[in-house]
This record gives structure tokens, C-alpha cells and sequence, in this order.
């Protein structure tokens, strides 16, 4: 309540001060080559009415009622009505002003035909002046509102986006883990004797993902040491049916990336591919320098009845467009007995846009 009666009286004040002004300009204008009245105080006063009720109705009404909002053709229209109201109030102001200031001794009053035309335009100047001030004012003020509505509108945005990643996530961990575990129960009915090594390989693939998977970006070395382990538990498990070329030319160790930006290739490409005489056939390279990431992937397959994409394809696309959008390029090719995946990331353009 306080805040508000301060406003209040602040408002207040400024109108004060502001006429108060206005009155000494007309004042110190109207005395300037002044031989029809002798107070220029006096007359100035009789002009203040018509001033400042036109300048309210301007700034009051016709500017955010009708200029504001777009209304031009009623703008116009009252425009008009407000400036015909305003001059017959002028011409009467002047015509009683002059009357008072000079003892009601009409035979003086018609000389001021020559100087009328200069008062108005000193009244239309303020009250043009002011509108102005307004326009101003209300452009600051839908300005720091729109500042507001966008920064609000980003924040909800980011937290769609953090929202989003983290479900995204959640969908490639039990994916990620259930083709692991399924590895091993088998082994463990084979009481095989890399049974170890895998237990060995899952902890540090679970390491990377309760916690490396969470954080914005991961060394891109971390990432490939993360499919090297995939690789070798899909190794014990295929056995010799499996044949993987993973070939990696990291120029710069300093790269970020998003973690786990690639295993869900890797992993669809083991769960969808198939074997082509008796061989399932894996080619994997990675390409890294200071500006660019070339991913690809291909696996054997016969010819494709049903969609191969899997889960974590689909959630790859998704967060390419969350994270990195229109910074890489992805072409998925799927042939009849191969399918490939070309991903190519810019890494320098994404580091600028951070």
C-alpha cells in the first residue's frame, strides 16, 4: 500500500512540476514583443485549462486506447473531433483572457486576430511534446516487458530441454543395460570363464553412465574408451561370429562432447544387425579435430522388413535437435544388406553458440 501511495505521489508531483513549466514557458513566450496586455502571467494562466486537457485526452485516451492498440481509422476520427473541440476552447480562452486582463474593454480584444494563430501553435506544440514523452514512455515499457515475457519464455524453453534430455536419457539406460545383463546371464549359465572380464567391463560401463551420462559434456576420449567397453562385451558375447573394425584418429584431446552421443549407433547396429554368412560385420570410425566430429557406422543386415531405427536411434535424432541443432549432419543409409549411419558434427560452430 505504501509502494502504491508513493507511486502515487511521485506521479503527482512530476504533473506539477511539468505545468509548472509549461506555464513558464508560455509566460516568458508571451512576453516577448507583447504590446496587447500587460501580464503575461495572467493570461498564460487562462490558457492553462485548455493545455492540459487536451494534452490528458491526448495521453490519456486517444494514444493507448487508439493509437496504441492499432485503432488508427477511430484514432482519426477523434483526433479530429479532439483538435475542433481544442481551438473553439482556445479562441475562448484567449477571447476571456484578454477580456479579463484588460477591464472588459472590448475595443482592444480584436487586435489579438494577429497573434492567435501563434498562441495555438504554442499549446499544440506541448501538447505534442507530451504525447510524444508518452509514446516514449509506453515504448520503454513494452519493450522491458517483452525483455521479461522472452527471458521467461527461454528459461520454460531450457527446462522443456532439460526435461526432455533427461527423459531421453532415461529411455537409452534401460535399453543400454538390457541388451548388458541379458550378455550375462548367459554367460553365467555357461559358468564361461569370461565371465569376470565382462563384470569387469559392465562396471566401468556403469560407471560412465551413473556418473558421466548426467553432465553436460564428457572428453571425447571418454566416450570412445565407452564404446571400446561395449565393444568388448559384444565381443565375448558374438564370439566368433563377430567381426569389428573400430578404427578412432582423435587430433585433439581437449574435445567436448555430449556423453553418450554415440554408443546408441553402436548399440543399434549390434542389436539390428544380422549375420551375413555366419559373420555379423561391424565397421566403426571416428574422425576429431579442433572443429569437426566424423561418426560412422555400418553393419550387415538381410534384406530389411521392419524398421531397424530402435529406441536409441530415435533418441539420438531427438537430442541432436536439443543439443546441437543445425550443427550436424546425420544420413542414414539402409540398403538391403547394409545399413550405415554418416554423422558429422560441427564442433567449433557449437562451442561458439554456447
Amino acid at each position: 500500500m505504501n509502494n502504491i501511495l508513493r507511486r502515487r505521489l511521485k506521479q503527482v508531483i512530476q504533473h506539477v512540476v511539468l505545468w509548472l513549466v509549461v506555464l513558464l514557458f508560455y509566460t516568458t513566450v508571451f512576453d516577448v514583443g507583447n504590446s496587447l496586455f500587460s501580464s503575461t502571467l495572467y493570461f498564460s494562466l487562462f490558457l492553462m485549462p485548455v493545455t492540459i486537457g487536451t494534452t490528458y485526452i491526448s495521453i490519456y485516451k486517444l494514444i493507448p486506447d487508439y493509437l496504441v492498440k492499432k485503432r488508427y481509422l477511430r484514432f482519426s476520427i477523434y483526433a479530429v473531433y479532439t483538435l475542433i473541440i481544442s481551438v473553439f476552447a482556445i479562441c475562448l480562452s484567449i477571447f476571456f483572457g484578454l477580456a479579463y486582463l484588460s477591464d472588459f474593454q472590448l475595443n482592444t480584444v480584436n487586435t489579438i486576430g494577429r497573434s492567435a494563430l501563434f498562441i495555438m501553435t504554442c499549446i499544440y506544440l506541448v501538447v505534442i511534446i507530451v504525447s510524444a514523452l508518452k509514446l516514449f514512455n509506453i515504448n520503454i515499457l513494452q519493450s522491458k516487458n517483452n525483455a521479461l515475457l522472452e527471458s521467461k519464455f527461454l528459461a520454460t524453453k531450457l527446462k522443456l530441454k532439460e526435461q526432455e534430455l533427461k527423459y531421453l536419457k532415461m529411455q537409452i539406460h534401460p535399453h543400454f543395460l538390457f541388451n548388458t545383463l541379458n550378455t550375462m546371464y548367459g554367460f553365467a549359465l555357461q559358468k564361461a570363464e569370461e565371465t569376470p572380464e565382462m563384470i569387469l567391463k559392465l562396471s566401468n560401463l556403469l560407471d560412465y553412465l551413473l556418473y558421466q551420462a548426467d553432465k553436460p559434456t564428457v572428453n571425447i576420449m571418454e566416450e570412445v574408451n565407452h564404446i571400446e567397453d561395449y565393444i568388448s562385451l559384444e565381443q565375448l558375447r558374438f564370439n566368433e561370429t563377430l567381426d569389428v573394425n573400430f578404427s578412432r584418429e582423435i587430433r585433439t584431446n581437449t574435445t567436448e562432447i555430449a556423453p553418450m552421443l554415440f554408443i546408441p549407433f553402436v548399440e543399434n547396429s549390434f542389436k539390428h544387425g544380422t549375420l551375413q554368412n555366419g559373420i555379423l560385420k561391424i565397421n566403426i570410425s571416428i574422425l576429431s579435430d579442433s572443429n569437426y566430429i566424423h561418426f560412422k557406422i555400418s553393419n550387415s543386415q538381410i534384406k530389411h522388413s521392419e524398421n531397424t531405427s530402435g529406441i536409441g536411434l530415435e533418441n539420438i535424432k531427438k537430442r541432436l535437435e536439443l543439443i546441437y541443432p543445425n550443427q550436424y549432419e546425420l544420413n542414414i543409409t539402409n540398403n538391403d544388406d547394409r545399413f550405415s549411419v554418416d554423422f558429422k558434427l560441427n564442433i567449433k560452430q557449437a562451442l561458439a553458440n554456447e
